[in-house]
């Protein structure tokens, strides 16, 4: 469904060129989940929306069902739009204040014109209300007057209003309360088994990660560090950074003795970073030739990918 190769993403600052992303490949399977993961400021969300042009590539290659994206005209994206659709993390912010859920869910089929008149769009939305588990009786409710898990609901009909292939969820349920993350989890993973979706579902929970995600990208100041199944990442971590993750989740078992890896040392700038491995000055199996050279990306096993010099 998706292949991505040498993605590039940086912004201009006034300290200089800021590597929001820097190099990345990888590819998600039609029907299959990609999970990304890393620290706040990683580069995650950036790449969700390059990858569907809401922020241009610097440079690289993205291949939507074999089609460059990076190349097209903007009236061929507009067409394309459809296809590939995004639930925001904030599904206030993402939310129109002035309109009602009926007109939000709404308004990309009037916008591609997709209902011959009013009557036929609001059957639509009524029906994707249903879909979500939103009442009839919030139509003409506004964003203001519902709770986050409502508000979030609002965010995936209006999603799944174009009837997408593929969708970046930029992570849909950290503004939520637990109970109410298992229900919009439960139901994405509900539509897709439905719908046939591609997501690349992009969080820093790794207990959600795990759950819902069939392969895992770790990322940290925009680079790919490990790349491997969700089974595969939590039963064998190979990059230290990714063991460090994994030795913070809190473990419900309060008898059961786990070993917290504690990072140490500064985090290095993202703005004109100096050749080397980026997690160099916070890890403990750092060697002077970390800091000079950048690690290559390997394979340690089928389908396990690990960028660090101790595996070369």
């Amino acid at each position: 469904m998706l292949e991505v190769k040498n993605l590039k993403k940086y912004f201009t600052s006034k300290k200089g060129m800021l590597h929001a992303v820097d190099d990345l490949s990888f590819s998600i399977e039609q029907g299959k989940t990609l999970g990304i993961v890393g620290e706040s400021g990683c580069g995650k969300s950036t790449t969700g929306r390059a990858v569907l042009r809401l922020h241009e590539p610097t440079s690289g290659e993205v291949l939507f069902q074999g089609k460059d994206i990076t190349k097209i005209s903007s009236n061929e994206m507009k067409s394309l739009r459809p296809e590939m659709q995004m639930i925001f993390q904030d599904p206030f912010a993402s939310l129109n204040p002035r309109k009602s859920v009926g007109e939000i869910i709404g308004e990309p089929l009037r916008l591609h014109k997709l209902c011959k008149n009013n009557k036929e769009r609001q059957h639509k939305v009524l029906e994707l209300m249903e879909t979500v588990g939103l009442t009839d009786r919030l139509y003409n409710s506004y964003p203001h007057e519902l709770d986050g898990g409502r508000r979030q609901r609002i965010g995936i009909a209006r999603a799944l209003a174009m009837n997408p292939k593929f969708i970046v969820c930029d992570e849909p349920v950290s503004a939520l309360d637990v109970s109410i993350q298992a229900q919009i989890l439960n139901l994405l993973k509900e539509l897709q088994a439905q719908r046939g979706l591609t997501y690349m579902f992009i969080t820093h929970d790794l207990s959600v990660v795990n759950y819902f995600s069939d392969h895992i990208m770790v990322m940290y100041l925009g680079k790919m560090v490990e790349y491997a199944s969700a089974e595969d990442l939590f039963s064998n971590p190979t990059h230290p950074y990714t063991k460090a993750l994994l030795s913070a989740i809190p473990v419900p078992d309060i008898h059961q003795k786990t070993e917290r890896i504690l990072l140490k040392g500064e985090i290095t700038s993202p703005i004109n970073p100096k050749p080397g491995c980026r997690f160099a000055p916070r890890c403990n199996y750092a060697t002077e030739t970390c800091f000079k050279e950048e690690p290559p990306v390997v394979e340690v096993s089928s389908n396990h990918q690990v960028a660090c010099n101790l595996n070369v």
